[in-house]
């Protein structure tokens, strides 16, 4: 029965994992911009949920629109102040990744001085385990991650393939005059895709918060995974991501059927090197010969 609890908490954690993974790599994907922030844009959406719903008692669907809302805002204007100047001026990728670098860790520090650097938690009565059978407890809050997962890929999906924007933000990367031609503005589609990027890892920092708990670090976590699943999933595959963070999601947690619990990172780690050595393009990934 162990067994089975680990599988059904790997796939609660995967589905979140899915969706920090794919924010970053359609930002990723788009601008071409490495979004080291986007493990501090989650930080400040679960921290911003657990203040409002946890400390000054607002209701949770007020608070986690306030979270979605900060998480947006953080985004689009790390683009247009930080990233916009930088490529503005012909800057380099190494430029853009110190300047993200730089923007995270001044987001955990001062989430840190806010909020301390303990451990905090938000209590939802749908945190509480329910037997499903013998030894198996699930939270409701594994099905509404689930849930969000699949609404949030299948909204994306639809964005991507049906409207002109999806089109618009799938040409970004490679051609944007391109863009021009179909009548959009590259500045507001790379804003757009960071304000969307953004939102995405708001329900993972909401549910993270109501059912593992949060400390100011946990961004660099959520980071490695969405790099992690960026590469596994294959660079530019939004469906290789979500599938790559699922598939860490159950690693981290079927590994703890013989390891401790301080060792998920490194389990993160040993999936990610084994598909640098045996699959570099990743699952959906096209190996580019050279």
């Amino acid at each position: 029965m162990l067994l089975f609890q680990l599988l059904v908490n790997g796939v609660q954690v995967g589905a979140l994992y899915a969706l920090i993974a794919v924010g970053f790599s359609l930002i990723f994907g788009s601008t071409k911009v490495f979004h080291f922030a986007h493990g501090a844009t989650f930080t400040l959406a679960a921290y911003v949920f657990y203040d409002l719903y946890s400390v000054r008692h607002l209701h949770w669907p007020l608070a986690a629109l306030a979270a979605a809302g900060s998480a947006v805002v953080f985004g689009v204007l790390l683009d247009r102040l930080v990233y916009e100047p930088i490529r503005r001026h012909r800057g380099s990728f190494f430029t853009l990744f110190v300047a993200s670098f730089g923007a995270g860790i001044v987001v955990q520090n001062l989430v840190g001085m806010a909020f301390g650097r303990s451990f905090v938690s938000v209590s939802t009565p749908l945190s509480k385990g329910i037997e499903v059978m013998s030894g198996v407890f699930v939270a409701p809050l594994a099905g509404i991650a689930i849930l969000c997962a699949l609404l949030f890929f299948g909204a994306l999906q639809f964005l991507l393939m049906r409207t002109r924007v999806g089109m618009g933000m799938r040409a970004l990367s490679e051609n944007p005059e391109l863009v021009r031609a179909y009548g959009l503005s590259p500045q507001r589609l790379s804003v757009f895709v960071f304000a969307l990027g953004s939102l995405l890892v708001v329900p993972a920092a909401v549910l993270t918060a109501a059912s593992s708990g949060l400390n100011p670090a946990i961004g660099h976590h959520a980071m490695l995974v969405s790099l992690a699943a960026t590469i596994v999933g294959g660079v530019g595959s939004l469906r290789g991501a979500a599938c790559a963070g699922l598939l860490l999601g159950m690693a981290e947690n079927l590994a703890l059927l013989q390891f401790g619990s301080q060792w998920s990172e490194a389990v993160t780690f040993i999936v990610l090197f084994l598909f640098i050595l045996v699959r570099p393009s990743g699952f959906f990934g096209r190996a580019v010969a050279h």
